[in-house]
């Protein structure tokens, strides 16, 4: 019997992805679906172990990565996800496998054998899988944009994404604020800029900022062990990274530069 949890906010996705593993597994045992990663990780702390675990990357209320910072995890996890700027991070939170969105029934079924070689192998997943380099390549990567076309008076300019400050979200208007002082609407969604931007760059701070790192000065300790990030820029209101976030911008800051 093989003992799986899902770590998935969209219900549709959570309720697809089990009904694919119950056609694939003849033994399973679904021993929960969560949708946040304080869930997940009160769940892990006061539950047996999965064998298995299948995880999404954005969750309501952070990165799921999150969860194996503060949750000691011996099992394997599986991530779901319909980006692919997070893979080296994947990895070092005992991912053995990268599964881009909608997945596919038949690359599902191939993570699931995968586990399986490699559980008879060694007993228990490695950590760190052999042939990382390999995956990586073979990932369907999303097309890093380098330039963006915007509107200005009359024109249509190009507008290249080192000279954007940071992009802000508004009544569903997203805004790029640039290195120029200027300000250029985009017709993207923060979810289409998130996945478009280099994430060595660019950090998704909350729902309403995406911020390059030349923008950011300094970060503050604030009420509820969020941080407030301080730029070298105007902005039009306070830019917090929550509870959750906090360890992962830190490094993240560190290690962009």
């Amino acid at each position: 019997m093989m003992r799986i949890l899902i770590i998935e906010d969209e219900p549709n996705a959570a309720r697809e992805l089990s009904k694919m593993l119950q056609s694939l597994v003849a033994e399973l045992q679904l021993l929960d679906s969560l949708a946040s990663v304080q869930d997940s990780i009160e769940w892990l702390r006061s539950n047996p172990a999965p064998e298995l675990i299948f995880s999404d990357i954005q969750l309501g209320d952070g990165l799921s990565f999150e969860i194996f910072t503060q949750v000691q995890v011996q099992a394997p996890v599986i991530f779901c996800t319909a980006y692919d700027q997070y893979a080296i991070q994947a990895f070092e939170a005992n991912g053995i496998d990268y599964l881009l969105k909608p997945i596919d029934p038949s690359r599902l079924q191939l993570a699931i054998q995968k586990y399986e070689r490699l559980r008879q192998s060694f007993g228990v997943a490695p950590t760190w899988p052999q042939n990382l380099e390999k995956l990586l390549r073979d990932l369907s990567p999303i097309r890093k944009t380098s330039t963006f076309l915007v509107q200005q008076r009359e024109s249509i300019i190009p507008l290249r994404s080192d000279d954007i400050l940071f992009i802000h979200s508004a009544e569903r208007i997203v805004s790029a604020f640039a290195r120029n002082q200027q300000k250029y609407f985009l017709n993207h969604s923060m979810e289409e800029l998130e996945a478009q931007l280099d994430a060595r760059l660019f950090y998704r701070a909350n729902r309403q900022y995406i911020i390059h790192r030349d923008a950011i000065g300094s970060a503050e300790p604030y009420f509820g062990r969020k941080l407030l990030l301080k730029l070298n820029c105007p902005v039009p209101e306070a830019i917090y990274v929550s509870k959750p976030k906090t360890g992962l911008f830190l490094n993240w800051w560190k290690e962009s530069f």
